[in-house]
């Protein structure tokens, strides 16, 4: 009988020995099927392949590193009428995240108004900040695909920068971008959308923007 259990034992033993040894081959081979793939952003590539090139010609950089560039893109909510509804703000942080595709920062008064209704500590509104790709894929759908179905559109304004190369453009209607459905809008709300560059001078970023596809207005020149 003990000569019996010892034998049982030593089975048991080589063939835990044997599982240990082997590793799952289902699971190395699904690992190894799976590979994220990155898809290009078209206007970065436009930027380092034609815009880098124009600019430095126009302005005469030496460097490529002395052309302006988009460091970053602001999307800034206000919502009034939070005041009397605060349930208001986390819907449009929704619809501002789906348009955006990164979550927005709820804003909070900093003081209270008692003509306005509104106390320290209330939602006011929400922001984001986009950099890098999420940057470049919201510009590139903000002029091809959002701002041609603005109704009677003739041209953004070329006269909001700041003096230091930012531009910051005003949206009255947040419908126009493909992502939100008109059907299921409670609340239109507008946004302001600010574009930081490195550009010294707004003539440098105007025409930073211009070469990214921004329908800046056209004006008439008088021959007069």
């Amino acid at each position: 009988m003990a000569n019996e259990k010892k034998e049982k034992k030593t089975a048991k033993t080589d063939k835990q020995e044997d599982t240990k040894g082997k590793k799952p081959a289902k699971k190395s081979e699904e690992k190894a099927a799976f590979v994220e793939e990155k898809i290009p952003v078209r206007l970065f590539d436009v930027y380092r392949s034609e815009i880098i090139k124009g600019l430095s010609d126009k302005f005469g950089y030496k460097n490529p590193l002395q052309v302006p560039k988009l460091e970053k893109i602001s999307i800034n909510v206000g919502v009034g009428a939070a005041t009397q509804d605060p349930k208001l703000v986390d819907v449009i942080v929704k619809e501002l995240e789906n348009i955006a595709g990164q979550k927005p920062v709820i804003t909070i008064a900093k003081k209270s108004v008692s003509n306005f209704k509104l106390r320290e500590g209330m939602k006011i509104g929400c922001k984001v900040t986009l950099r890098k790709s999420r940057m470049y894929e919201f510009l590139d759908k903000l002029i091809n695909i959002a701002i041609p179905r603005i109704r009677d559109f003739r041209g953004v304004p070329d006269k909001a920068f700041d003096g230091n190369g930012n531009y910051t453009l005003g949206l009255k209607e947040h419908v126009i971008f493909p992502e939100i459905n008109i059907d299921n809008v409670s609340k239109h709300f507008g946004m302001d959308i600010t574009f930081v560059t490195s550009a010294k001078s707004d003539e440098e970023a105007k025409e930073l923007l211009r070469s990214f596809g921004m329908p800046f207005v056209k004006r008439e020149v008088s021959l007069n």
